[in-house]
């Protein structure tokens, strides 16, 4: 099953946190990061789909060290729709920013200026959409969203670009 497959099952699960609103926001929070770097949806969707296995690895080395629940207190802290430095710090040192800036920068044809500048955006809106599969409450219980997107079963299903872009035509049909 699909990332964006989990992210639908999740708004039609009354005890996630998923809502079309919700989803509505994070969309139009990358689509203000697209707006103010003066990108495409086409150039953002690459972008969120090199930048995806940076923070899915950043992710996994954090749930080896801490397990799944601080991985989740990560997100937690650091999820929203605004401009979050510190979001940027709490997934990459500064070795390791320039080290993705560079990656996505070569993955994309992107200006590296422009994708370090998108990280403190983008960042956050990721780690929001991973919360959406949060349990309703503060309850304890699996985040499909986030299991799905650290590919817990290994198949290798896993593109944020793709599931932002099928969000996108989701709320737009």
């Amino acid at each position: 099953m699909g990332l964006f497959d989990k992210l639908a099952g999740a708004i039609n699960d009354p005890n996630l946190q998923a809502s079309v609103g919700q989803l509505g926001e994070i969309l139009g929070s990358v689509q203000q990061t697209s707006n103010t770097q003066g990108m495409d949806a086409s150039s953002t969707q690459a972008v969120l789909s090199a930048l995806g296995g940076h923070v899915r690895s950043a992710l996994q080395q954090k749930q080896a060290s801490e397990g799944i629940g601080g991985v989740q207190n990560l997100i937690n802290q650091f999820a929203g729709t605004g401009f979050n430095p510190q979001a940027v710090l709490a997934l990459f040192s500064p070795d390791q920013q320039q080290q993705v800036t560079q990656a996505v920068s070569g993955a994309t044809g992107i200006n590296a200026a422009t994708i370090q500048a998108m990280l403190p955006a983008l960042i956050p809106t990721v780690l929001n959409f991973l919360k959406m599969g949060s349990t309703q409450g503060g309850a304890s219980g699996q985040n499909p969203i986030l299991s799905g997107f650290l590919d817990a079963d290994g198949d290798g299903d896993v593109d944020l670009g793709d599931a932002m872009s099928m969000a996108g035509r989701f709320l737009n049909k």
